[in-house]
């Protein structure tokens, strides 16, 4: 049992401020409505017209606000479809709630046209002045408020959230609305970094990828040739220079739960190894008997080469170190070891990475949207290579900018623990912004 602190009070949800109220949803809303509120399912089908392109009205889907779309990619209603949808009509400032799927995505609403309705599967929850919706967003995305959520979720064998399940909801409040609004403008300023360095990382890959295109590209074919390179770019043949090996595909039935780490596909992310939750194995007997040639070094380049997705084709390429071994490649992956010296190690790194060579594996490789290659397509592949010292130079510059979104990408993600940090705080009372 907790102990109740001074100037603290026992409640649903835990301790809070003795000056805190604790609400019901129900208690703050002026009304929770939904989009079949509108009608019956013959008269929405009869008055309501969905177009793929703009019109009158923003039709506003969860997957829009999920993926934060483009308004060129959005969905849009007709005039006289949005006056028959006047119920839930949206101006700003609501709260959506998911009703069924993904249960615990709670959205904020932000208008980006004059005009927005809300489309199926969101609850709308329009408030009665008592509390602040930046607050209460801040809350039902917190620890405390997705545990609620996923409790009224777990309670249904539909997967799905009802009306009277948001309306029993706990939020607990501080006694004014400056508070509250102060609190949630001090996450909001958070947000406001971690939403820079998104701009700043996005626009780092955008540069990346141009200095890709052209450093990796010979002149003679448009590419940007470095200050002080003359010399002709040459055409090799991968194999010739570099050695290759795909993952045995071990079975399912030689799975264990302990002995040498099998490496996948699926342990390639963003251009790294993740090993640590892995639950495939292989026996050490095997491992170091059958598989033996099959055991990784620290040093070689690794690539996903199984249902890998075009537009993720550069996060499926890593390197391994000495800490991801012992490990036994498998299934799905190829390594690649240098045989010459005739192409620097880091330079091919990045040419893996890039459009050059996914070209030339995707007018061989099997799939569409996804790519599937092996051995027989790998040593089809040609490169065209300046002199070493010009590979190296370009590897650095390339390699600098990977520095840089590295760096990026790890100040986000302090924001973010800072972020969760400061809404475990505020969001309880535990630090308060105001004494009264």
């Amino acid at each position: 049992m907790e102990l109740t602190k001074t100037g603290y009070k026992q409640t649903e949800v835990g301790l809070i401020p003795e000056n805190w109220r604790l609400y019901l949803v129900n208690d703050l809303i002026e009304l929770l409505t939904d989009y079949d509120a509108n009608g019956s399912f013959s008269s929405v089908a009869e008055n309501v017209k969905v177009y793929d392109y703009e019109q009158f009205a923003w039709y506003v889907r969860s997957t829009d606000l999920e993926n934060n779309s483009k308004m060129s990619e959005v969905r849009y209603v007709d005039k006289e479809s949005y006056a028959f949808l006047k119920k839930t009509a949206l101006f700003g400032g609501e709260l959506l709630f998911l009703k069924r799927g993904d249960i615990g995505n709670v959205y904020l609403f932000e208008m980006k046209t004059k005009y927005a309705t809300v489309a199926p599967n969101l609850y709308l929850l329009k408030l009665n002045g008592i509390s602040n919706s930046k607050y209460l967003f801040y809350y039902f995305t917190s620890n405390q408020g997705q545990l609620q959520l996923k409790k009224k979720n777990a309670s249904s064998t539909l997967g799905a959230l009802y009306k009277d399940d948001v309306k029993s909801i706990y939020v607990p409040l501080p006694p004014t609305l400056t508070e509250q609004k102060a609190i949630a403008t001090a996450l909001s300023d958070v947000d406001a970094l971690i939403s820079s360095l998104d701009k700043l990382i996005t626009k780092k890959k955008a540069i990346k990828q141009g200095a890709m295109q052209e450093l990796l590209t010979p002149p003679h074919k448009g590419g940007k040739r470095l200050p002080g390179f003359t010399g002709d770019w040459e055409e090799i043949n991968l194999k010739d220079h570099i050695w290759f090996q795909e993952g045995p595909g071990v079975r399912k039935d030689q799975f264990k739960t302990i002995g040498v780490k099998l490496l996948n596909g699926t342990n390639i992310q963003n251009g790294k190894v993740i090993l640590e939750n892995t639950n495939r194995y292989i026996s050490e007997e095997e491992a170091y008997g059958w598989y033996n040639h099959f055991l990784a070094d620290a040093g070689d380049i690794i690539i996903a080469c199984s249902g890998i997705t075009v537009s993720k084709f550069e996060e499926k390429v890593s390197e391994l170190e000495e800490r991801h071994l012992p490990l036994c490649m498998n299934t799905s992956t190829m390594r690649f070891k240098m045989k010459t010296n005739k192409v620097d190690k880091n330079f091919f790194i990045h040419y893996l990475k890039s459009i050059n060579f996914k070209g030339q594996i995707d007018g061989q490789a099997t799939g569409s949207a996804q790519l599937n290659f092996g051995p027989l397509h790998v040593e089809k592949v040609k490169i065209l290579l300046p002199e070493i010292r010009e590979q190296r130079e370009i590897a650095t510059i390339l390699t600098d900018i990977d520095n840089d979104i590295l760096g990026y990408e790890e100040k986000r993600k302090k924001y973010l623990l800072l972020k969760q940090g400061m809404m475990q705080e505020l969001l309880t009372g535990k630090t308060r912004l105001f004494w009264n």
